[in-house]
């Protein structure tokens, strides 16, 4: 039988921390408590979700896990509860941070704030070490008004990003697509480019993969990105429809020629499809990652079943929100080795020790698909659950009869946007704090975004509530706006503090100067916490 072990003390956490053991250190506290103040090397779980994520976060389910919470909370005992969970569904090496962030804090060790600030934090270290070169908005905007000088504007963020505000003219070549796709927008090595995304990290590492690849042409990344070009007082562009560019055979077999250069100047390690499927048989005792770093479209065409889609420059950019395990086994692949290769040579420096390159690329890995590769996009968070209501059966019980509880349990922005009229909203961990609310509650429907969140949430009510009649809606709130019955906007009874989403000033078109001067500030900040946590060391040449 599965239990629980004691509290692992903060010291000997940190000691951990430090080794080369695997192990996953995971914050059940919201996304914007976490985004306050965390433990550099952990990742944000939240509680409200954990069953949702987990199995992709952490795959093996003898790694050593470690949950915390604020060490504050004590009502809602989110790490222990946690811990509940994870030793149900198999996990069997689970441990309770002792005191959890106020111990570590208390300890002396360093936090850190925000979200993604060890990928973030490694795009500042390569800036100053490698001396990344960039230019102030201003000057930007003077080559690009200089008719002498040929300029191209590159967007390496993620397309859906791009689309959502870009600098007008600018080529959307997302992450390790820049450097696969670079000869199909730059022709002439006299061509000036200059690389952006929303704020600095993809900026700097977009500019240095192209430095790193030996490109003849002038590479500067601009300074801030999109966020420093508006506050500049340039215009944006909105809703782009400009397409990624195809890969031509020509433009392939440039992009090869730099790269394979890069695999041998920077190590990077390759593995045979026959050995992954070795390792694929030792899952169960050691973490084994696949990721597809191709394009989201082109992973629905066609992948490796058990593989996750990662965009090679997302992988680099918010490595914790696809993997949570340190130390683990990392297998990046693509269609011929060439972003994949891109990708791990980022990873390495990162300090990730056993990242390889799936040598081949996907069709050549029969062992590994031996029934062919697999269509589709990934598969949702959680498997969907039987029973529960359909939308239109939940609207007849509340339309008939008083008293019903309605609580949505997903994203507060989305219950914001459009809810069922009279639900009221809370983060699921924060439910036994609803109980004492309710007490009397005779009928309680749950709603989210997913079957499975809602699912989930009923079950935590018939334990809080085991007198009351309680289901979920089939669907969740999506089954109840498609079925045309009404709907109401604003959070006119939210029963926690809405701390389930951390607000990325760089996808906010709205967001004021301030939120985006403090986002910089924070970013320029993190070199410094780095060294001074101690855990992580880079592995970045200087030029």
């Amino acid at each position: 039988m599965t239990t629980v072990a004691a509290d692992i003390s903060v010291h000997d956490l940190h000691n951990t921390l430090r080794g080369e053991t695997e192990f996953a250190l995971l914050d059940v506290r919201e996304q914007e408590e976490f985004s306050r103040a965390h433990i550099l090397l952990a990742c944000c779980a939240p509680l409200s979700r954990l069953e949702l994520m987990v199995e992709r976060l952490v795959p093996c389910k003898k790694t050593p896990v470690f949950v915390m919470d604020d060490g504050l909370s004590e009502d809602l005992n989110r790490g222990e509860r946690a811990a509940r969970v994870l030793a149900a569904m198999g996990y069997r090496a689970v441990r309770v941070v002792g005191g959890g962030l106020k111990a570590w804090r208390e300890a002396g060790f360093v936090t850190v704030n925000g979200v993604g600030a060890l990928s973030k934090g490694f795009g500042e270290y390569v800036e100053v070490v490698q001396q990344t070169p960039r230019l102030p908005p201003e000057k930007i905007k003077e080559l690009l008004d200089d008719i002498r000088v040929r300029t191209i504007v590159i967007d390496v963020r993620p397309t859906g990003e791009y689309r959502n505000m870009n600098i007008p003219g600018s080529i959307n070549l997302p992450g390790c697509e820049v450097t696969y796709r670079l000869a199909e927008v730059v022709k002439d090595p006299g061509t000036t480019i200059i690389i952006n995304c929303a704020g600095r990290t993809r900026s700097i590492i977009g500019t240095q993969t192209l430095l790193n690849a030996a490109v003849p042409n002038r590479v500067v990344a601009l300074k801030g990105g999109t966020m420093n070009w508006q506050l500049a007082g340039f215009d944006l562009e909105y809703g782009s429809t400009r397409p990624v560019p195809p890969i031509t055979e020509e433009g392939r077999h440039m992009a090869e020629q730099r790269i394979r250069k890069v695999a041998e100047m920077y190590h990077v390690r390759f593995v045979d499809p026959r050995q992954v499927a070795a390792w694929q048989a030792e899952a169960g005792h050691k973490t084994l990652y696949l990721f597809d770093v191709r394009q989201p479209r082109e992973y629905a065409s066609g992948h490796i079943p058990g593989s996750i889609s990662a965009q090679g420059g997302q992988l680099v950019q918010a490595t914790d929100e696809y993997a949570a395990v340190r130390n683990g086994r990392y297998i990046l692949m693509d269609d011929d080795e060439l972003r994949a290769i891109m990708t791990a040579h980022w990873l390495q420096q990162m300090g990730l020790p056993q990242v390889f390159v799936l040598k081949g690329g996907i069709f050549n890995a029969a062992v590994l698909a031996p029934q062919g590769l697999t269509e589709g996009g990934d598969c949702p968070e959680g498997r969907a659950p039987t029973g529960g209501v359909s939308a239109e059966e939940a609207a007849r019980q509340m339309e008939s009869r008083a008293g019903i509880l309605c609580i949505n349990v997903g994203a507060s922005n989305l219950h914001r946007a459009r809810h069922i009229c009279g639900a009221k909203w809370v983060a699921r961990a924060y439910l036994p704090r609803v109980r004492p609310l309710y007490p009397q509650a005779g009928r309680i429907i749950l709603t989210a975004e997913q079957s499975a969140h809602a699912a989930l949430a009923a079950q935590d009510a018939r334990a809080l509530w085991p007198d009351a009649a309680v289901s979920f809606i089939q669907g969740g709130t999506p089954a109840w706006e498609r079925a045309g019955l009404p709907l109401e906007t604003g959070m006119p009874c939210a029963l926690c503090a809405e701390d389930d989403i951390w607000y990325r000033p760089y996808t906010d078109v709205n967001a004021s100067k301030e939120a985006m001067q403090d986002y910089f500030d924070w970013e320029s900040g993190l070199v410094d916490k780095i060294k001074a946590d101690g855990c992580v060391n880079f592995n970045v040449k200087s030029r």
